[in-house]
């Protein structure tokens, strides 16, 4: 075990991109045995500060101290030595690799030049038990659902003994039962002397688990404050620089004409298992109905057959009318419906395109000329919807993956409804995202709901799918539980994720 991390101080950090100045002389502390929070919107210059404590950048000003020394960071490696560990918001997992195979990827072996399998394997299960992440040290990760790929990001960094945890965005991919097993966990760790940066956009989270808080805006530190001094609101005056605005008020305006409708829809998984299982139901024009339910219980595969990107077992849907079953995605498109995926970062966009590239994806054959792009054409098109969303990047010829979660999932939502569709599948468009761009998103899809666009939103966050929904479906190991109403209570809803059925309304 190495030595704990009592305090690590970064000290007037600048680090600046082309175009951007993403941290300007920022200075904080944190201890060891505390959470302490980073709040901020995307692009405020948390990852990036964060990067650069964990070796990934290094500054062009400032130093980091640990425990009082200045300490010089040049990689990620390095940073795990010193005992720093790192979760991204997007995991860095090998999907072919097991559970012990990732978490032993590229760390010395006790029996080196050979691995000792069992020996990790061991290790894992103890660790595990000890801090509440239970999971099968044998299991590929493909087969995993996202909420038990985070647990096999804390494990590897828990194996590395690392003292002092960077955890981005760690709540978003798990239910509220799940997030108190968490939080829990976090516990653990505090009282053994670990220290957590926790960045993370749910402010009644924030409140809850922190110690300190700092809010950062434009690369700058705008405050630090602690839950006791604070409110909900002050935090998001602080991140946001202005008051947000009221919930909107959905108006109750259903028309009668069903948009989609599912008849008996069982559809197997990667591994070959039914995963959603004999699923009937209809959705309303204007409708927006919420798919409730702790990840990994058939969501994705129901939302991948409505769009066709994945074999239908047996069943039948209809989109307008129009018999899309087995359809391929190409034609379900041009039959109306768009489709906001779960991994923006591996399904929605290509991460080496530029802006304007990303934008064109499913619909450069609009925007071409004898079957010649029109770059004139489609650079306007592109600038046009970085007005529109509000995507703050250099240029459109920049690289998609230079930008932050939150404007690239704006970018992905501008792309979805440039085609007008008639129904849009939305499947976690808030997930990790800040208050501001979170807001923003929840804007547009109530706008084009009372536009008459039919909307099914999956989401993890209960507040989201209560807010936004005029129905709410939860789903357990592939099936509906029941339909209910968003005032349901949110006890009733999480029993319902747990399995227990409801009569639908």
């Amino acid at each position: 075990m190495k030595e704990k991390i009592e305090t690590i101080e970064l000290k007037n950090i600048t680090k600046k991109f082309p175009g951007v100045i993403a941290n300007d002389n920022v200075s904080v502390t944190f201890r060891g045995g505390e959470v302490h929070s980073l709040l901020g919107e995307n692009g405020a210059g948390k990852s990036t500060l964060m990067s650069v404590l964990y070796g990934k950048y290094t500054p062009d000003e400032g130093e980091i101290l640990i425990n009082g020394k200045k300490t010089h960071i040049k990689s990620p490696k390095d940073a795990i030595e010193t005992g720093i560990g790192m979760v991204h918001q997007h995991f860095m997992l090998v999907p072919s690799l097991t559970v012990t195979e990732n978490i032993i990827l590229n760390y010395p072996s006790k029996r080196e030049p050979f691995l000792d399998l069992k020996g990790a394997e061991k290790k894992i299960k103890e660790i595990s038990h000890d801090y509440g992440l239970d999971i099968n040290p044998k299991s590929p990760v493909w087969q995993l659902s996202v909420g038990e790929q985070q647990k096999v990001e804390i494990l590897k960094l828990l194996y590395r003994d690392a003292t002092f945890l960077i955890l981005d965005e760690p709540t978003a991919v798990l239910s509220p039962g799940e997030v108190e097993t968490f939080f829990i966990t976090l516990r653990k760790l505090l009282s053994k002397g670990y220290g957590v940066i926790f960045i993370s956009h749910k402010l009644h989270e924030v409140m809850e688990i922190s110690n300190r808080i700092t809010v950062l805006r434009n690369g700058k530190v705008t405050g630090e404050t602690t839950p006791k001094e604070s409110t909900r609101n002050s935090l998001a005056a602080m991140m946001v620089g202005r008051n947000l605005a009221e919930p909107e008020e959905k108006e109750q305006n259903l028309e009668e004409d069903i948009i989609l409708s599912v008849k008996n829809l069982s559809v197997e998984n990667d591994m070959g298992l039914t995963s959603v299982k004999n699923i009937s139901l209809q959705v309303k024009k204007g409708e927006i109905l919420g798919i409730a339910g702790v990840s990994g219980n058939g969501q994705r595969e129901f939302l991948e057959a409505l769009a066709g990107i994945r074999s239908i077992k047996k069943g039948n849907i209809t989109l307008k009318n129009i018999d899309i079953t087995g359809k391929s995605p190409s034609f379900i498109i041009k039959s109306g419906m768009s489709f906001i995926p779960e991994e923006r970062m591996v399904s929605g966009i290509v991460k080496d395109f530029s802006i304007w590239e990303n934008a064109i994806l499913k619909n450069h054959d609009s925007l071409s000329r004898w079957y010649f792009l029109n770059f004139k054409i489609i650079r306007e098109f592109a600038r046009s919807l970085v007005e529109k969303f509000n995507i703050k990047t250099p240029s459109v010829d920049t690289p998609i993956k230079n930008l932050s979660g939150g404007n690239i999932q704006k970018l992905i939502l501008a792309r979805e409804l440039s085609a007008n569709p008639s129904l849009l599948i939305a499947s976690h468009p808030s997930r990790g995202v800040d208050i501001g761009a979170t807001e923003y998103i929840h804007k547009i899809i109530l706008e084009k709901r009372r536009e008459g666009m039919t909307v099914i939103l999956v989401s993890e966050d209960l507040d989201e799918i209560r807010s936004l929904s005029d129905r709410i479906a939860v789903m357990y190991e592939g099936e509906i539980m029941g339909i209910v109403p968003p005032s349901e209570a949110i006890e009733t809803i999480g029993l319902m994720m747990g399995g227990e059925r409801e009569s639908c309304k």
